[in-house]
């Protein structure tokens, strides 16, 4: 059992009176630059005559920005707490409170993009198999800040070993879900996309697989995480967060079939 410290209640990288910089906006941050790093060097931004500059407006504007912020934000209102942005609608801008949704953030991106694309003129498929291998990078780094926060962290275990947040008021050891999610929707994730990436030249796919690999990395990760307190587990004995990934492995199914069936038209015809 690993008890950790006090550091968790307020883990801040730098705090000036009321004024904090916390580790998990570092990770936000640090996010947005590794992957504009990525994209700016990968070979498909080069394909679609992305310049640094475009790319720089894709990821922090569209991308981090309309994307993963409001997009996030938005998301959590809607599937985690409906009722408090009914009665208090003002709720949904007072962002440092907490609170962003992945499934929210991620209909932010794609919604953000499309718009990217079209005014860029750019196929939106071909763009996001790009943004789909860059993601994992964010999606793990974005963990290590949710362990660091000392939030999102996993059921009690009975094992040989567990972790005790500050932040949890049963002081339970626990899994530590955002370490695991950090590797799987990490390392794992990009692994599987990267692999992917070499063995299919079909537009679309790597992006439309991202959608399969992250709903069915998640859900299972999903048994480890402690459901939100307000909404617990279910009807269905799920959690919200395995509820929501369920249509989306569905979703990337039947793109990957559509996209693959399209190449291969292409490939006939051509």
């Amino acid at each position: 059992m690993i008890e950790l410290s006090e550091f968790f209640n307020n883990p801040s990288l730098i705090q000036i009176g009321p004024l904090k910089i916390q580790y998990y906006a570092l990770t936000w941050i640090l996010s947005a630059v590794f992957i504009f790093q990525f994209l700016k060097h990968h070979k498909i931004s080069k394909e679609l005559g992305l310049d640094a500059e475009k790319i720089n407006d894709m990821v922090f504007f569209y991308g981090l920005f309309m994307g993963a912020m409001c997009g996030g934000r938005i998301g959590y209102m809607l599937f985690y707490a409906p009722s408090d942005l009914i009665s208090d609608p003002l709720s949904l801008i007072r962002i440092w409170e907490g609170g962003l949704s992945f499934h929210g953030g991620l209909l932010g991106v794609i919604l953000a993009l499309i718009y990217f694309c079209k005014k860029q003129n750019i196929y939106f498929p071909r763009l996001m198999d790009s943004v789909a291998l860059g993601m994992p990078i964010g999606l793990g780094l974005v963990r290590v800040g949710n362990f660091l926060n000392g939030e999102l962290y996993g059921r009690p275990t009975n094992g040989e070993w567990g972790f005790v947040f500050p932040t949890d008021p049963f002081s339970l050891p626990r899994h530590p879900s955002q370490l695991y999610e950090s590797f799987g929707e990490g390392i794992v994730l990009f692994l599987l996309l990267y692999i992917l990436s070499k063995y299919t030249k079909a537009k679309g796919v790597v992006a439309s697989s991202f959608l399969i690999f992250y709903g069915s990395i998640r859900f299972i990760i999903e048994y480890f995480r402690q459901p939100d307190a307000h909404i617990g587990y279910l009807n269905s004995g799920m959690t919200m967060g395995q509820l929501l990934c369920v249509p989306m492995i569905f979703i990337g199914i039947i793109l990957v079939l559509y996209f693959w069936k399209k190449n291969e038209s292409l490939s006939r015809t051509s």
